[in-house]
């Protein structure tokens, strides 16, 4: 962290007041990200110790600067800390006006529009940076290649066909990842391919759309970028969306190359194929193999992907054993149950002690409530209740019977009942709700159970409870 301080004042000529880590943005990258601020300034530190991802990010950055792409602009680095300082384009991401924006499959206009202008700059990276962009750099891969294909077929097979239990040939399936990998490698691929392209790494600052997460850039094929924009899972753009950005992407593609449409269609299904693969395989890591449940809140939409695709599209190649998979997995019912989960609100209810500090949201969503229950009658300061907990009926007894303590439920449920009913008309899948007290024993616990008593008769809603001062004592 002083790093970042140190680069931040050597560049702005200002101290740092205030430090905020934006663990919301983390997705699966493991790279650490904090904002910092001035009384009048701001920008965004980065601490990541895998140098050649940072060397590509930044050498990346400048390039697409000097072609006036509306990327994030580089103030300061100290790469032998693996650190750097970058501009601050804000907390809208693509994917939050979208969610905030939407009612199921009715996406606003102003949504429709900004997906438009992030399709139309699409082939400026792809092309008119790309021709000139020193692929030296590039991270693990200089092209998107047959190596790079089969690791992500494989990532795929072994984390999250194999995680799944999936039943598959292991030698018909590799004979469907030769042909497939061999069709992919057969369109045109002298271009920037962004690699990670999808509704998260994009800020929207006033209107317009700034973009980051291109450090796993290389060359590769103009397919695979727009598809794993269009198909990116919890964006879970309706078909003719898709269709009519997809349209208007080719039109502006039309500015810089001359291209054949049917000749782009003919590999275009099966770059959007591999790039779901790629994403389930990373869904497979870290919600079967690393635990990190969230991440398999994905998978639902993923296999929705999957049954439009089955329905709709044929492939010019014979790929048996893989569809086969895939019919599978929407039969599969492990799957089928992270489908059910899905479509359910997770509200997750925690108890802590002000001592230890507050808890940490998992979920990568970052929202949510603390309310502080210091402020009613405290069980704790009379020696009959010392050893209990505020799941004991005597703890629960003598705060039912505090006036003080039902007025601070009823506000509590009135606001959690508000964002509840909100979240669930907004396709939002968790909401975490903590209460603190000084010991993490008698009113935290109480208000926890109150609340999650309450929210268990509503339709819709699953509901998860976690005392963490009681998990550390052992009770």
């Amino acid at each position: 962290m002083d790093v970042l301080k140190k680069l931040f004042e050597r560049h702005f000529h200002s101290p740092v007041g205030r430090v905020q880590p934006l663990q919301g943005q983390l997705g699966g990258s493991g790279r650490n990200i904090i904002r910092l601020a001035s009384e009048k300034l701001s920008a965004i530190g980065i601490l990541y110790d895998v140098r050649e991802e940072n060397v590509a990010f930044l050498e990346f950055s400048r390039h697409f600067r000097r072609h006036g792409l509306p990327v994030p602009e580089i103030y300061a680095e100290d790469l032998s800390h693996g650190a750097y300082l970058e501009e601050d384009l804000g907390d809208t991401t693509l994917f939050e006006f979208l969610s905030n924006n939407r009612a199921g499959e009715n996406i606003a206009p102003q949504v429709v529009e900004s997906y438009r202008q992030v399709v139309a700059v699409l082939p400026r990276f792809q092309i008119e940076a790309g021709r000139d962009l020193n692929y030296k750099v590039c991270y693990p891969r200089a092209s998107f290649d047959r190596q790079s294909v089969a690791w992500d077929l494989n990532y795929f097979k072994y984390y999250f066909l194999r995680l799944a239990g999936i039943p598959f040939n292991e030698q018909a399936l590799e004979d469907d990842f030769g042909r497939l990998t061999k069709f992919l490698l057969s369109a045109g691929r002298d271009y920037f391919l962004y690699r990670d392209f999808q509704s998260r790494n994009v800020m929207l600052r006033d209107g317009h759309p700034f973009f980051l997460d291109y450090q796993g850039g290389r060359k590769g094929a103009l397919q695979y970028d727009v598809a794993s924009l269009l198909y990116d899972a919890k964006a879970d753009l309706p078909p003719e969306l898709r269709q009519q950005l997809l349209d208007h992407y080719i039109d502006k593609l039309a500015d810089f190359i001359m291209l054949e449409r049917q000749l782009f269609m003919q590999h275009y299904y099966a770059y959007v194929y591999v790039r779901i693969m790629q994403a389930l395989g990373a869904y497979g890591f870290r919600g079967f193999y690393e635990r990190k449940a969230h991440f398999l809140q994905s998978v639902p939409y993923a296999l929705r992907n999957l049954r439009w695709l089955l329905h709709h599209v044929e492939l010019p190649i014979a790929l048996p054993t893989l569809m086969d998979a895939f019919r599978s997995m929407l039969a599969s019912e492990k799957l089928q149950g992270l489908a059910s989960e899905a479509e359910n609100l997770i509200v997750r209810v925690f108890s802590f002690s002000f001592h230890r500090g507050l808890p940490k949201d998992e979920t990568g969503h970052g929202g949510g409530f603390v309310f502080d229950g210091r402020s009613i009658p405290n069980p704790g300061r009379e020696e009959r209740f010392k050893t209990l907990t505020g799941k004991d009926a005597p703890v629960i007894d003598y705060l039912n019977q505090q006036e003080s303590v039902h007025q601070f439920l009823a506000s509590v449920m009135s606001l959690v009942d508000a964002s509840v009913g909100n979240y669930q008309r907004r396709g939002f899948k968790s909401l975490m709700v903590s209460f603190g007290c000084t010991g993490g024993q008698h009113r935290s616990v109480y208000l926890a159970e109150q609340l999650a008593k309450h929210l268990r008769g509503s339709n819709g809603v699953e509901v998860a409870v976690r005392h963490l001062e009681l998990e550390n004592l052992g009770k």
